[in-house]
């Protein structure tokens, strides 16, 4: 049989340059995902890194007309808070997903779980903020670091929830069940089983929530408030970059812009590093666990 016809010489071109065709936009695609990314890299370097010194890291904020001054204190309180919010969010968003993915399936309670986690995920973060203020803040009689830690935590349990829950979804059912036939309860089950299985997919959704988060400016306006000099206590203000940030971005000083540009600058790769070293960290631990 002669498979070097005409008809045969054209299916293979037309599957070829269907090939070429598709792996072109497939490039051309993830070029234009990973573009704007670069660029607002490239120019938070071109406008901040010459700003950058060893007083931004070591030195508060400067008084009105005076030059130099940093922002060591909002990069501490950014942490603080972000410590805060993360500490309280995570274990919540993972057990709500649990719930959903393990226990609750069909159940009233899930729906409405579910559909509240959808519900939270799509409410601006002004809002959050202001609801934060009403039931945190007013209750303190003042502005803290905890009250903005809370935000940030409530915005991101709805990520975190419905990550996991289509993480956990995905593990075989066939696992769960030679564990089950085992005689290992079902709580161990999905400790050791099925969260160890996704815990992959779980990281990364508790690194997008983070990454969201940490840049938030409008929650943090009325509950941490900001401040201009050290605090270190959860019961008070507390500066933040975003904030920072923001004071600076408004002014009419040139001197401010600068080291607004920077804050930035620093805002954004404290939150690269953070979430690739988490990366780099869980993967290791999820190799060593699943060999």
């Amino acid at each position: 049989m002669d498979f070097n016809t005409r008809t045969m010489r054209l299916n293979t071109m037309r599957r070829t340059m269907t090939n070429y065709f598709v792996s072109g936009l497939a490039i051309l695609s993830t070029v234009l995902v990973v573009a704007p990314l670069v660029a607002i890299l490239a120019y938070l370097l071109y406008k901040g890194a010459s700003s950058l010194n060893f007083d931004f890291f070591t030195k508060v904020p400067a008084p009105v007309g005076e030059q130099g001054g940093g922002m060591a204190n909002s990069i501490v309180g950014s942490g603080i808070i972000l410590a805060l919010a993360s500490s309280l969010g995570i274990p919540v968003g993972i057990a709500a997903g649990v719930y959903l993915a393990e226990f609750g399936r069909g159940k009233m309670l899930a729906n409405a779980v579910r559909f509240t986690a959808d519900v939270l995920n799509g409410v601006p973060s002004i809002v959050m903020g202001i609801a934060i203020y009403s039931l945190v803040v007013m209750q303190q009689k003042h502005f803290s670091a905890f009250a903005g830690g809370v935000a940030l935590a409530i915005m991101m349990v709805p990520t975190i929830t419905r990550t996991t829950e289509e993480m956990l979804a995905t593990v075989p059912h066939a696992i769960r069940e030679a564990a089950l036939g085992l005689g290992v309860p079902k709580w161990r089950t999905v400790l050791s089983v099925s969260l160890r299985t996704a815990s992959p997919g779980i990281i990364t959704g508790c690194m997008l929530a983070f990454a969201r988060v940490a840049g938030e400016t409008a929650p943090l306006l009325f509950t941490a408030f900001g401040n201009q000099f050290w605090s270190l206590k959860l019961n008070e203000p507390i500066g933040a970059l975003p904030l920072q940030i923001y004071v600076y971005a408004i002014s009419p000083y040139d001197e401010w812009h600068r080291l607004a540009w920077a804050g930035a600058l620093v805002l954004i790769v404290m939150i690269m590093v953070s979430v690739t070293l988490v990366r780099i960290f869980a993967n290791r631990g999820v190799l060593k666990g699943s060999s």
